[in-house]
């Protein structure tokens, strides 16, 4: 007698549903030090940025700064190397996945910068806009002058020094990844812990994604063929913020307690990014110019924090740090001497309350890398 094909339908039905749950596990999970991006073929990569990407420039420029002991670094170095966060940064997953050794700060003097690695140009504090332009708008940048136009010149000069004239470099820059970004989050949090309206920072956004685009363009003279630009990360749910602009208005905060209206601000400047992007691209066609979803990286954090191996009750509060319902006080910020940190920072998306664990920065790069990765025409 023949078998019905109905008999088979519970085994079918299972099979799909497996391989259903396996696909949403490999999209949630993304491992991005599996290696994927090695089939890109990238023998450098090149960063532009602030204290999201810093591997070591800041604490060169001020060797007292609290990045430059432990805590930091604890996790996976065993000691500060400059990095904003326990361990590894979303570039170094990123370098991890290329197969390229972690990126020497361009201020390390002792740095062996040859074919085959990359340099780090960002500065932790640093801004898209000059200081003195910051200053025209009444906003004071305090942690360094190195912002992106800086860092572009920084990057210049190393080109100089490896290239014997333009068409060596749109050579050997044509295999290269530049990343610019995140940049622009200083100038508005400057802006807004010196007491500006949220409209005032809003009046600031245009300048701070014209210095952005000029970045890009300016990256893609030089040579680069595939750029990545992240956005900002929803500010509102970061405890520094929380702390600082607490309301006991309910209705100020969203469905994970985070401040609707700041992360309203870091969706309006993504917004506009977004348009400078798909304006580069017509100005730029040579050029992949992709966009990196940072915003949504770290929303999928909140809202998977258990399945992904996060503490629920923790994901707003700093992992380093002391006091107040997110774990920070203002005056008592990690690496201070009564400063502790938690028993699990794996556990944990803040490191800090304002920069992010190694575990969150590692989910991350992990979604970005999967983003971004067919678009940026690799294995074809």
């Amino acid at each position: 007698m023949a078998t019905s094909l109905c008999t088979h339908v519970p085994a079918l039905f299972l099979l799909l549903l497996l391989l259903l749950l396996l696909l949403l596990l490999l999209l949630v999970s993304a491992p991005c030090n599996a290696g994927i991006l090695r089939t890109c073929k990238f023998d450098a990569i090149y960063q532009l940025g602030d204290s999201i990407s810093d591997t070591g420039n800041l604490i060169r420029e001020h060797p007292f700064s609290p990045f430059a002991r432990l805590p930091y670094g604890e996790t996976f170095f065993k000691h500060a190397t400059g990095r904003c966060s326990n361990g590894l940064l979303i570039i170094d997953f990123l370098a991890l996945s290329a197969g390229i050794p972690f990126l020497q700060p361009y201020l390390n003097s002792n740095a062996l910068f040859t074919r085959g690695r990359g340099v780090n140009f960002a500065v932790a504090g640093s801004t898209a806009l000059p200081v003195e332009t910051l200053a025209d708008n009444g906003v004071v940048a305090p942690v360094t002058n190195s912002s992106l136009s800086r860092q572009l010149d920084w990057m210049l000069t190393h080109f100089n020094g490896i290239c014997h004239d333009e068409d060596d470099c749109l050579e050997k820059l044509k295999t290269a990844l530049f990343i610019v970004g995140e940049i622009g989050g200083n100038d508005y949090n400057y802006a807004l812990f010196q007491g500006k309206s949220f409209d005032q920072v809003r009046s600031m956004m245009p300048l701070v994604i014209q210095a952005i685009k000029d970045a890009v363009t300016r990256v893609v003279g030089y040579g680069a063929t595939r750029v990545i630009v992240p956005g900002n990360f929803p500010i509102g749910c970061f405890p520094v913020h929380l702390t600082v602009f607490r309301s006991n208005d309910s209705d100020a905060y969203d469905g994970f307690n985070c401040l609707k209206d700041l992360n309203n601000l870091s969706s309006h400047h993504n917004g506009l990014l977004k348009q400078a992007i798909k304006e580069l691209r017509k100005e730029l066609p040579h050029a992949t110019i992709l966009y990196g979803d940072y915003y949504n990286g770290y929303m999928r954090l909140l809202n998977k924090a258990k399945f992904l191996g996060l503490d629920p009750n923790s994901t707003q509060k700093a992992s380093c740090g002391i006091g107040g319902d997110y774990n920070m006080e203002l005056n008592k910020m990690c690496g201070a001497a009564e400063v502790g940190v938690c028993k699990n920072p794996d556990e944990y998306i803040s490191w800090d309350g304002v920069h992010l664990t190694q575990k969150a920065y590692q989910l991350i790069s992990g979604w970005l890398i999967h983003g971004v990765y067919w678009k940026l025409r690799c294995g074809v």
